[in-house]
């Protein structure tokens, strides 16, 4: 196949192909002409890389968990193991959009969002802004 046929069938971007390539994270062929040709393979790993990403796992991630699956002698512990951290990562970024929500909610609808200047959405912005600013003033002494 070549890498159009791959796209097509893996659902990934040539582009995104390339560059696993570049990476090492797949290693197809190369036929005399330079044009690369991918095996079925390839495209079996493209797929999984496809899943992985699509899942937020990281390129290194990607890397240690492709080697697992080849590996028919990994311990599921492994995976498992690698599969919770990354959980606890999603549950960090949910608990920190909640925050982030909750906080915009409560300022949009404290906002009278009329025809007058003030606003608590603005207000509270430069307020971050100063606490943030007040902070690396306290660190830098």
């Amino acid at each position: 196949m070549n890498i159009g046929d791959v796209s097509r069938r893996s659902g990934l971007p040539a582009k995104t192909i390339r560059y696993y390539e570049d990476i090492g994270l797949i290693r197809p062929k190369r036929g005399d002409n330079g044009y690369r040709h991918f095996a079925e393979r390839d495209l079996h790993m493209l797929v999984f890389l496809a899943g992985a990403r699509a899942l937020g796992f990281t390129i290194d991630d990607c890397r240690t968990l492709l080697a697992l699956y080849e590996d028919q002698g990994r311990e599921s512990a492994q995976v498992k193991q690698i599969a919770g951290e990354h959980l606890a990562q999603i549950d960090d970024k949910i608990a920190q959009l909640r925050s982030m929500r909750a906080t915009l909610d409560r300022l949009v609808h404290a906002c009278a969002g009329d025809h007058r200047p003030d606003c608590p959405i603005l207000e509270n912005l430069a307020q971050d802004a100063s606490d943030e600013t007040a902070d690396t003033k306290e660190r830098a002494r």
